[in-house]
Formats: C-alpha cells, sequence, structure tokens
C-alpha cells in the first residue's frame, strides 16, 4: 500500500504539475476560506473573499464585531450564506476566546488537541478542521474529501462507504507526515476529482490514474487492497 500510493502521487504530479494549493494571503485567510468552502465551489469563495477584502474587513477584529446578517449579505456568493455567516461568527469566537486570535498562540498547539478543539465548534467538521490545520497551520494532518473517496473506491482501494477517518488513516499510516507532501497530494485529487473522476460520466481514458491502479490484489475485510 505504501508504494502504491506513492506511485499514486508520483504519477498524479508528474502528469497535472505542482497545484499551489491552498490559495490565500494569510493563513487567517485560509482559515476563513475553510470554512466558506463548505458545500460550495472555490470560484464562489473567491468572490465571498473578494467582497471582503474591498470592504477592508478581511480582519479578525472586523469580522468579529460585525453583526451577522451584515456579513451574510457579504459572503452571500458562497450559498447558505446566513448559515456560514453564523459557524465562521462561532470559530471567531473561539479563536479569540481561546488564543486571542494569535495564529503563533494556535500553531504551538499539539495536533491532536487542536484538532478535538476546533470540531467542538459549532459547524466545523472534520474537513474543515483539517483544512485549518494542514493549509493555515502547517501541520501534517491529511484531508480527506469527496473526490479522495471517489477516487479511491473506483479504484477498489477503499470500500465505497468507508468514513472519513478510515480514509484518512489510509494516507496517515501510510504515508511520511509531511507538511508539503499532504498539501500536493490532497490538492491532486482534488484537481483529478474536478476534472476527470467526476461523480457521473468519468472521464478514465483520460484520467492520469487510469493505467496506475491496476493489478493490485484482493480486497483485506477493511475494503483496502494490499
Amino acid at each position: 500500500m505504501k508504494k502504491r500510493l506513492r506511485l499514486i502521487y508520483r504519477k498524479a504530479l508528474s502528469c497535472l504539475g505542482p497545484q499551489h494549493w491552498w490559495p490565500g494571503e494569510s493563513p487567517f485567510e485560509v482559515m476563513v476560506g475553510a470554512i466558506l468552502t463548505q458545500n460550495t465551489s472555490w470560484l464562489n469563495v473567491e468572490k465571498a473573499i473578494s467582497n471582503l477584502k474591498q470592504q477592508k474587513l478581511l480582519s479578525l477584529r472586523r469580522l468579529y464585531k460585525m453583526p451577522v446578517r451584515e456579513l451574510a449579505k457579504i459572503i452571500r456568493p458562497v450559498g447558505y450564506h446566513n448559515i456560514k455567516a453564523c459557524r465562521l461568527k462561532n470559530f471567531l469566537k473561539f479563536f479569540i476566546k481561546s488564543y486571542q486570535g494569535s495564529i503563533k498562540k494556535i500553531s504551538l498547539v499539539e495536533i491532536k488537541d487542536l484538532r478535538k478543539d476546533l470540531l467542538k465548534v459549532n459547524g466545523i467538521g472534520p474537513e474543515t478542521a483539517d483544512s485549518i490545520l494542514l493549509y493555515a497551520l502547517n501541520k501534517p494532518v491529511f484531508v480527506v474529501d469527496a473526490y479522495t473517496r471517489r477516487i479511491f473506491a473506483r479504484h477498489g482501494l477503499l470500500r465505497e462507504n468507508s468514513t472519513y477517518d478510515e480514509t484518512q488513516n489510509l494516507f496517515m499510516k501510510n504515508l511520511k507526515k509531511d507538511v508539503k507532501l499532504f498539501n500536493e497530494y490532497h490538492a491532486l485529487l482534488v484537481r483529478i476529482g474536478k476534472d476527470f473522476c467526476l461523480k457521473n460520466k468519468p472521464k478514465c481514458r483520460l484520467c492520469p490514474l487510469g493505467p496506475t491502479l491496476k493489478g493490485i490484489g484482493r480486497p483485506t475485510p477493511l475494503g483496502l487492497r494490499e
């Protein structure tokens, strides 16, 4: 499995090149983007963040003081803007109360403890928490999304109904815990999921991983292949 995962990574990187992900000018901007991108495209998130920047509101204190209704109007492009405004405010409250809004302070916390605290924030799920850990705080945590599960299930490396934790453990246990590797790997899988491994009518013949995952072996009881 270790060799297979490394092969997949090298193949994807060779074909698609570095993805330069996550786009953001600061750790705080990445945190905001991680919350806003739930159930929407990145294009919509870019529009919302652009709105915040144009009004000079992309700062912790200004967003924290802003009324939820006003914030919701500004981030309308992301969809579910009222819900996401509340989720963002919940996170800002947690960030200020627990770490005084300091990137330095929050970065010093152990991964396990910080992840546990992030998941306690109303509206922050595993994917959002891990995106904040990896992309904003440079913690070696592999981010899992629907693209990851779809790609690896279709190639017989995971069960179709594999949980978030099962999928994440596949990478965490078989790859070197390296921020740069986890960052690029996840970004490449997102690119493949968006452009090739589509939910309907996948472009298998054009996919960089098309011939890469053949002949892996029998499924294990967990649905993984060795």
